[in-house]
């Protein structure tokens, strides 16, 4: 005779409050195991490695980066000069302050890693590499190369080339600014969420230009002979730009409205249908 059947028993609540909080503990064990810390490649030993991990040594550093993003601002509004050598001596200054502040940060980094090939493993060491040899071309080499040519063109200023590749290194300041990322991880969070929506942002864009071609075609057809085509609709173009500015984007709308109110009713809820898909179906 075969033995009755005994269901086997339930977990209680305390043995699962144990199993999520084992869960939790070897998540948690996992993210720290998986945590990068450039400073594992730093020597034990040495000026050059304690400095770089001191935590007033990267708090100043911020600092410095913080100032520089907005001497951007001030050097963009208030210097004449198209050059370093070429402008007053209070940019001047500042930009030599600047240049040496962060080559020396960059050199004390670069003395604190154990191999010197490890630097190459860490993006934000070959980040600030890029922007630190940017500021030195800009700020030392390309003055000597510009007093240089001064000098063979008998003192004068109007080298174009070589004023035209100054302006070029001093837009690549801006990515300076690109360093606060690594003192704010809640903006690299964020970066990270916008390109992981991208794809859907793209798929959600060729649905609009879809929508903007087949409207566009139709509003072109329809205003043929009326007072809206030669303004608003006279091409296939013309009419896909003013449904996307003023359908889609809404930008003065009631201008449109007026226009295609006096010409159709009929085309008007037509009109009204684009914006229904367009701009309260598709942009939302």
């Amino acid at each position: 005779m075969p033995a009755p059947y005994t269901a086997a028993p339930c977990p209680s609540r305390s043995t699962s409050l144990e199993l999520i909080a084992q869960v939790k503990d070897q998540v948690k064990e996992n993210i720290r195991k998986d945590e990068y810390d450039v400073s594992s490649f730093y020597h034990r030993k040495g000026f050059c490695q304690w400095l770089a991990r001191h935590p007033r040594f990267e708090n100043l550093t911020l600092l410095v980066i913080g100032l520089n993003a907005l001497w951007i601002w001030v050097d963009t509004d208030l210097n004449p000069g198209p050059m370093l050598i070429m402008s007053p001596p209070v940019f001047q200054f500042a930009e030599h302050f600047f240049c040496c502040y962060f080559s020396y940060e960059w050199t004390i980094r670069f003395l604190a890693f154990k191999r010197k090939r490890d630097c190459l493993r860490d993006f934000w060491f070959v980040f600030d590499s890029f922007l630190v040899w940017t500021m030195i071309i800009e700020t030392w080499m390309m003055s000597a190369v510009f007093l240089v040519a001064m000098g063979s063109i008998g003192g004068g200023m109007g080298n174009a080339s070589i004023l035209r590749i100054a302006r070029l290194l001093r837009l690549t300041r801006m990515a300076r600014m690109a360093r606060l990322l690594r003192a704010l991880p809640e903006l690299l969070i964020l970066i990270k969420g916008m390109v992981a929506a991208l794809r859907s942002v793209c798929f959600a864009l060729g649905l609009l230009v879809l929508i903007l071609y087949v409207f566009g075609i139709a509003f072109t057809q329809l205003s043929e002979d009326t007072s809206l085509e030669e303004d608003w609709f006279s091409s296939v173009l013309h009419s896909m730009n003013t449904l996307l500015i003023y359908g889609a984007l809404m930008d003065e709308i009631s201008s449109l409205v007026i226009e295609i109110e006096n010409e159709s009713i009929a085309l008007l809820l037509f009109f009204y249908v684009f914006i229904l898909l367009a701009a309260l179906t598709v942009m939302n």
